[in-house]
């Protein structure tokens, strides 16, 4: 045992003016009451504690720090009552302090070697910043001044941890110290003040809530009497895999080296050897199958063997899926022995002189996430009961080859996304694999290189579901708001005419006037409109804030004005306002379905599906062998989808028709098909993120879809889409081979009326002898 002074918080506490001392009242307080109560032969020891205390005239009051030294046979007893029986002393850390300071006087050999050691061999790591250990320290004051003096109660444990290296292993060694005031005793110098406890409670979840402690209950109201006990535990093994899982928490990106680097690093802590290497593998996979990772950690060894180096990306996927498939542990304490020499696999790890291994497959969530290779060099072993004692990182290990996984899948979207777009399912495997081959390039050093993605030969089918007139719906719906808006300011100019007879008020109301016989006159060009919007939302509006506020009895007739020409709510607005919700529940519905279809869609075969939002909604569908290249592709999944087109056209009419009753202004939707019975080629345009066809002869197609919205029938002003219909365009009659069989089906089952008008085209811009069939919808 030692009596000695020693600071345990390593010089880092700030000054801090309390009224503490060493006393041993409260403890011979205690041990009086045990005498008192115990039956055992405790009682018999706890007396002998109490009369060598008074036999010696021990002092009842304060003991000075620099005096502790004499009293260290009272203090061989203080221990022998509070350490456990049977402990030995060289293997306890044990200590006293005084009340609330970190200062050891008394204690076992080993808590003063722990504590005691230089900051040369020693790493402060993990210890706190003086301003943290100031928070804490009085955390634990306020703490016990709640507990002892209101009976309030707030959790607290007081530990420290320090952390140094082992001389012989060179690796670090944990400790943590706990403090323990169970014999401080807390008083009152000043009657107490009455506390508000709910904000007191608050304050201990603050950061510096002891700051608002301390206004409340100033330091210099309360003295501490009594001693700490310390106790000092080896938490190697539990740190360890605390600074595993801290690595998951503090990663940053672009760290991965140095994040793997102390995964490695606290590997060997746990094992308590220097010598013992770590390799970690994560399974990465692109498209389902596994491809090479190039996160290395550790020394690299599994990345030898397995990576590009030695293994094609084929021979990887075998042998990776493969033990995946079997996912076996492996542990030798000597490669290098006879009976491992027979095992073919082993080669690689003895050509690179590997001596004992050990290869643990690591699950997550019952998955796979990659291996943990625990080897030696040479002539240097390990034996199970090393093996045995990493099992407590390996969860934590495997937590973290997760995350690797998952950042791997991210930097993949993150590359598919910054190049290409929101991809669809039925094409993400040729983004994957493009991304991939980017992303290798770019580990590899190698000049980046964007790949073209294309699919070539695939069926087009475009559709489109418009609303009808929604142009001149709209035109109409803003001359009949600004018409309204215009007799509302009217209306109000008026009723002001009285209140001001000022020159700008005059102005105002000419202005008005002239606007209100354009606006009859129907000459609103769309240079008027936006100065009309100038003159009402700025001119006339500012002017009648100013006035309602210089004026206090136009200010309720401003009011209601500003409340009917509210930009949202403002009744000015009613026309426009019900035309777009009656669209957007048109576009809504329509939308929703196709969502759904789209998921059907692929279950036949797998087709690219695109959807734009105009007036009402269009789509391009691509179908062809190149989209699905491990499924074989025949002319019936094209008249599959074709059929389909058909029938949603029918059922989306149906649908927009049924919204009616609910629209707020009454719109009728219009269907059209065009068909192109030649395949195309398309291919991702990156500055456009979206796919486009290829070619002189396909983008003509492209050309025909764009203007084909708004033809008429050949020698008449008739639109060709019609509400309650369905136009198919073609240009050869061969092109709508297909769909005449189900034409006739769907006539047959009273989904399409009996009569097909079969109607040519005007000539477009570049574009003669189109045709169609309009086909009217039963209901």
């Amino acid at each position: 045992m030692k009596n000695e002074v020693l600071d345990v918080s390593g010089m880092r506490a700030l000054p801090l003016d309390l009224d503490s001392a060493i006393s041993f009242m409260l403890y011979i307080r205690f041990l009086e009451q045990r005498v008192a109560e115990e039956k055992t032969l405790k009682s018999t020891f706890y007396q002998t504690i109490l009369d060598h205390f008074y036999g010696n005239h021990l002092p009842q009051g304060d003991v000075p720090l620099g005096e502790a030294h004499q009293y260290s046979d009272f203090f061989e007893y203080v221990y022998s009552s509070l350490s456990a029986p049977l402990a030995s002393e060289h293997k306890l850390a044990w200590g006293m302090c005084m009340p609330l300071y970190p200062n050891i006087f008394y204690g076992t050999d080993l808590l003063f070697d722990m504590l005691n050691i230089q900051s040369a061999e020693a790493t402060f790591e993990l210890q706190k910043r003086p301003e943290d250990y100031q928070r804490e320290r009085l955390h634990l004051i306020y703490t016990l001044i709640l507990q002892r003096l209101y009976n309030f109660q707030v959790p607290v444990k007081i530990e420290q941890y320090h952390a140094w290296t082992d001389t012989e292993t060179g690796l670090f060694r944990y400790y943590e110290v706990l403090v323990s005031p169970e014999f401080v005793e807390v008083s009152a110098k000043v009657p107490l003040p009455e506390l508000n406890f709910v904000e007191i409670y608050a304050h201990f979840s603050e950061k510096d809530g002891h700051l608002q402690l301390q206004k409340v209950l100033p330091l210099d109201m309360f003295r501490f009497r009594g001693f700490a006990v310390v106790s000092v535990s080896d938490v190697t093994a539990r740190m360890a895999v605390e600074n595993i899982k801290k690595v998951q928490f503090n990663r940053v990106r672009g760290d991965s080296p140095n994040r793997y680097q102390r995964i490695i690093q606290s590997l060997k802590t746990l094992v308590q050897n220097n010598r013992i290497e770590f390799d970690l593998f994560p399974f990465v996979r692109v498209n389902g199958q596994a491809v090479y990772g190039y996160g290395q950690a550790g020394t690299g060894v599994l990345f030898q063997i397995w990576g590009e180096n030695r293994l094609t990306p084929e021979e990887f996927r075998r042998q990776a899926e493969g033990y995946a498939a079997k996912p076996n542990s492996f542990f030798s304490p000597d490669i290098q022995g006879d009976d491992e020499q027979q095992i073919g696999w082993l080669t690689p790890f003895r050509n690179l002189n590997v001596r004992s291994l050990a290869l643990v497959p690591l699950f997550f969530e019952d998955k796979l996430v990659g291996v943990l290779c625990m080897h030696t060099w040479e002539n240097e072993r390990f034996d199970e009961k090393k093996l045995a004692s990493l099992e407590m990182a390996f969860a934590p290990v495997a937590q973290l080859l997760n995350i690797y996984i998952e950042e791997f899948n991210l930097e993949l979207e993150s590359i598919i996304k910054e190049k290409f777009t929101s991809i669809q399912p039925a094409v993400q495997w040729k983004f994957n694999e493009a991304a991939w081959h980017y992303l290798h390039r770019r580990k590899k050093g190698l000049p980046e290189v964007n790949e073209n993605i294309a699919f070539f030969d695939v069926f087009p089918l475009y559709g489109a579901i418009d609303i009808r007139n929604s142009t001149s719906e709209r035109n109409a719906a803003i001359r009949a708001d600004l018409g309204h808006y215009l007799q509302t300011l009217d209306e109000l100019l008026k009723a002001l005419d009285g209140l001001d007879r000022s020159s700008l008020m005059q102005e105002l109301r000419f202005h008005c006037t002239k606007w209100q016989q354009t606006l009859n006159q129907g000459d609103l060009s769309s240079t008027s409109e936006n100065n009309l919007n100038v003159f009402l939302n700025e001119e006339a509006r500012n002017y009648l804030l100013h006035l309602s506020q210089q004026d206090a009895r136009t200010t309720p007739l401003v009011n209601e004005y500003l409340r009917m020409t509210h930009s949202a709510q403002g009744e000015v607005h009613r026309h426009r306002e019900a035309l777009d919700r009656s669209m957007e529940c048109i576009n809504t519905a329509v939308n929703s379905y196709f969502e759904d279809q789209k998921e059907a869609l692929q279950q036949s075969y797998p087709c690219y599906f695109e959807k734009f939002r105009t007036d009402g909604i269009e789509y391009d569908i691509y179908i062809g062998q190149s989209i699905a290249p491990d499924r074989p592709f025949s002319h019936f999944h094209l008249k599959n989808l074709r059929l389909w087109q058909l029938s949603s056209m029918i059922e989306v009419a149906k649908l927009t028709r049924g919204l009616l009753d609910g629209m707020p202004k009454e719109l009728h939707t219009t269907q059209l098909i065009f068909v192109h019975n030649h395949m195309i080629d398309i291919s991702f345009r990156s500055d456009e993120r979206k796919f486009d066809v290829e070619g002189a002869y396909n983008i003509r197609y492209q050309m025909i879809k764009k203007r084909i919205d708004k033809v008429r029938i050949r020698h008449s002003q008739e639109r060709l889409t019609q509400p309650d219909k369905i136009a198919l365009i073609y240009l050869h009659h061969r092109d709508i081979e297909d769909y005449l069989p189900f034409i006739h089906y769907l006539q047959e089952t009273n989904a399409l009326e009996p009569v097909i008008e079969e109607l040519e085209l005007e000539d477009l811009q570049g574009l003669s002898g189109l045709r169609a069939l309009r086909l009217g919808i039963a209901y």
